[in-house]
């Protein structure tokens, strides 16, 4: 049997940033996931790395610090996969203008960041942020914030860990776990049902809305943190305006939802807020959600958004610490980490709650909390880039304009999009090519058999869904004939350039 220093269960961003951090620091790390990277709520959130401007109303001004701080060095370590977006939110009477500009001051105030504006005010009828939205908006308050490419966020750092010595394992399920002789001794099973016994001196259910229910697995008892699973789903719609900026629209239930620009050609719509049980493992937009935030947006712009018009819908379940609200809308995004193991007997630390934002500060609490049981090295997270960060003072035009430079043969389109997805490892997914034939055969939207035989030799894709919908998100521009081609190489596992030439 092996022996790690720690054993991670779940592999969405905060199983992937602890595994980073704690194989940093000089940790044995094993990281395994059921499925795939970000395949439950790390790829269904609203794609936004912000401070959470509304939890200033209740005061959680450590939260939005925080949060604040995340953003700004997230844009630092990450900048190809996190990018400034000015967002618009239009008055209509539900907040005193006041107490709104109070609250844009105190924003900008904490989130000070070279490069990203400060708030202001907007006179819609005038302003070309107006233009999409009905007559009759006038005042308007910008603001900055960021939007990401979560799940690429999740492979990026699971490619830290690996880098950093840890063993990344994919469909594989953690069957049981219990303290025996001073350690955990785990169960492991494949998809193919292989089974393998491993040990770990220290043992974190990052698993997300299942967190409760494996800890309870674990321990055999009840757990005495209380949770709310709460569903957030999300449209996508043709483009609903031309410019670059995003929206936020209130609506009269307290909901504050999200109108973004989203792969190029698409408006990304959400979210909404559902509780639902315990025993909920897969998300789907019920048809009432859909209809929901379809009202919003047509409350809002000229255009008038049918359900028939919502072109792709994605839910996630989140965990949310219960701090006694009524509404799910009105429970904090916090986290908790629950840390169980007396005297000589081997941790287990359960992550509650969180959000993407806060991911890398939550795995560094986690890994300064392992102290207690091993020799555990600095903090180190906060100042490397993340794996393809590195990209100097240019940022991703200056490498855009390098590879349309070395490979003229590339496309201005196909280079930003791996820019954007894959900042410097793009030279990796390039690799030697010379030619537009040395990538080998179109096989969706620009994916390119080089391409998808580096998302499978280098980011655990395996399926159509890992590389259209979470590693490319070319998914929306896919044809049903080219969805049942991929599969056709992927389950042939050999490498594409052969199999599509």
């Amino acid at each position: 049997m092996k022996l790690y220093d720690l054993a991670v269960i779940g592999g969405g961003i905060n199983g992937a940033g602890i595994a980073r951090d704690a194989a940093g620091r000089g940790l044995s790390v094993l990281l395994a996931e059921q499925g795939d990277l970000a395949s439950a709520t790390s790829s269904a959130s609203t794609k936004l790395i912000h401070g959470g401007l509304r939890y200033l109303e209740h005061y959680k001004f450590r939260l939005v610090r925080e949060s604040l701080r995340e953003r700004a060095l997230l844009l630092k370590l990450a900048p190809h996969l996190v990018r400034p977006m000015r967002f618009v939110l239009p008055h209509i009477g539900l907040r005193a203008p006041w107490k709104l500009r109070l609250g844009f001051r105190l924003y900008d105030w904490f989130g000070r960041t070279p490069g990203l504006p400060a708030s202001r005010v907007l006179d819609l009828a005038d302003d070309p942020a107006g233009a999409p939205l009905k007559e009759g908006f006038g005042l308007g308050f910008e603001y900055s914030d960021c939007v990401a490419d979560d799940a690429r966020l999740v492979i990026a750092n699971a490619i830290g860990a690996r880098e950093k010595g840890a063993d990344i394992r994919t469909r594989t399920r953690c069957v049981s776990a219990r303290r025996e002789h001073g350690s955990w001794q785990l169960v492991l099973q494949t998809g193919g049902g292989n089974r393998e016994i491993v040990t770990a001196r220290a043992l974190v259910n990052a698993t997300g809305p299942w967190v409760a229910r494996t800890q309870e697995t674990i321990l055999r008892q009840k757990v005495a943190t209380a949770v709310r699973l709460v569903k957030g789903s999300h449209i996508v719609l043709p483009r609903l305006h031309a410019h670059d900026r995003a929206y936020l629209l209130p609506n009269d239930d307290g909901r504050l939802v999200f109108a973004i620009p989203y792969g190029g050609d698409y408006t990304l719509v959400g979210t909404t807020e559902v509780e639902v049980s315990e025993h909920s493992t897969e998300a789907t937009a019920s048809s009432e959600e859909i209809l929901y935030l379809c009202k919003i947006v047509s409350r809002f712009f000229r255009t008038q958004v049918k359900p028939s018009a919502v072109k792709w819908t994605f839910a996630g379940i989140r965990t949310l610490v219960d701090d006694g609200r009524t509404r799910p809308s009105e429970v904090m995004r916090d986290y908790w980490i629950d840390t169980g193991g007396r005297y000589g007997e081997p941790p287990l630390l359960s992550i509650y709650g969180g959000k993407l934002t806060t991911y890398r500060s939550l795995a560094e609490k986690v890994v300064d909390r392992l102290k207690s049981w091993m020799v555990v090295g600095p903090a180190w997270t906060g100042d490397e880039p993340l794996p393809g960060g590195d990209l100097g003072a240019g940022g991703v035009e200056e490498l855009v304009a390098a590879i349309v430079s070395l490979h003229p043969y590339v496309s201005a389109p196909l280079a930003r999009r791996l820019a954007r997805s894959y900042g410097t490892r793009v030279w990796t997914v390039l690799g030697d090519a010379q030619s537009a034939g040395d990538l080998g055969p179109r096989l969706v939207g620009d994916l390119h058999a080089r391409e998808l035989d580096y998302l499978r030799r280098e980011e655990w894709a395996l399926t159509a869904d890992d590389v259209l919908w979470r590693r490319t998100k070319l998914g929306l521009h896919a044809k049903d004939g080219e969805i049942d081609a991929l599969r056709g190489i992927l389950a042939a596992g050999k490498p594409a350039e052969k199999l599509a030439g």
